[in-house]
């Protein structure tokens, strides 16, 4: 039986807050804005979604909104249903399976350390319990654990619907090591300054922060590197390293979310505490960046 396959630009959408609660509306027309400028997918209530702060009922609601807007669109949702707790991470696939998500990313558990016993084990648990193509993960810096490349060719191998990974290790080995021993493993770029190395190199798309911003440029990037067109995807990859480069001039989200707000594209600069805003000096710093690109409106 054939895996299904995740392909093309994808975005880990920020949360927009209003008042402390969530913008449902804004959230709406900022997919909306994703889908007009070419995006194949976006990643609802992951790193950049702020999924650690938000309640499990916004959680929810968010994944809702994104099937909702993207219904009959051909963009697909990919949920964010992940957690440190696995059976708190199953109910999560399981409600994005029930609300017409098309496949869930599963971030590592976090925290308490587990071994690659155990988030084999995390993951296998998860994959069973939804029917839906499930994406690992790998975000070590953030999680403290790294998910090995032995792990994860064991998951895709053992597991039908588990069919890649999320790869934000900033690892550019990491991602030859996988490909290199499970040609057939779906590698998605976790790491906007390397997007095009990673492509280059048989990944099969990007999940990216930056295109919150700039989804027509990532949509370019990645339709070039998938059509092997490889010099026309390194130079918009290039345009793009000081816009990626500034996004993590602090913790994600907390420079893209500024960016969005500066550009006009949210209505208010709000964050779940303990994230907060960027320092003065930083601010200006994004701004001053934002003036070299080109950024689209409603």
């Amino acid at each position: 039986m054939e895996k299904a396959i995740l392909s093309g630009a994808m975005t880990a959408l920020i949360t927009p807050l209003k008042n402390g609660a969530l913008d449902e509306n804004g959230y709406a027309r900022l997919i909306k804005r994703q889908i007009k400028n070419g995006i194949n997918a976006v990643v609802p209530v992951g790193t950049t979604g702020e999924s650690a702060t938000l309640t499990h009922d916004e959680h929810r609601r968010c994944i809702e909104i994104a099937v909702d807007v993207c219904k009959n669109t051909g963009v697909k949702v990919i949920a964010g249903a992940g957690s440190n707790a696995t059976h708190e991470a199953v109910g999560l696939a399981k409600f994005a399976k029930e609300h017409g998500a098309d496949a869930i990313l599963s971030v590592a558990p976090y925290y308490n350390k587990p071994t690659q016993e155990g988030l084999y084990l995390h993951y296998k648990e998860l994959a069973a319990s939804v029917d839906l193509p499930v994406l690992l993960y790998n975000v070590p810096g953030r999680c403290g654990v790294e998910i090995s490349t032995e792990t994860i060719i064991r998951l895709f191998n053992d597991c039908q619907n588990i069919i890649g990974v999320k790869e934000a290790s900033g690892n550019i080995d990491k991602c030859v090591d996988l490909l290199a021993h499970e040609p057939r493993l779906c590698v998605i770029s976790g790491e906007d300054a390397i997007n095009y190395p990673i492509l280059s190199n048989g990944g099969k798309g990007v999940i990216s922060v930056t295109s919150n911003l700039l989804p027509d440029y990532t949509a370019k990037l990645t339709k070039f590197a998938l059509d092997n067109e490889f010099l026309k995807a390194k130079a918009i990859n290039d345009d793009l390293y000081n816009i990626n480069k500034v996004m993590f001039c602090e913790s994600n989200p907390i420079p893209i979310k500024a960016a969005m707000f500066i550009a006009g594209l949210i209505d208010s600069l709000e964050y779940r505490l303990p994230l907060c805003k960027p320092s003065k000096e930083n601010l200006l710093k994004i701004e001053k960046i934002m003036k070299q690109y080109d950024i689209k409106g409603f």
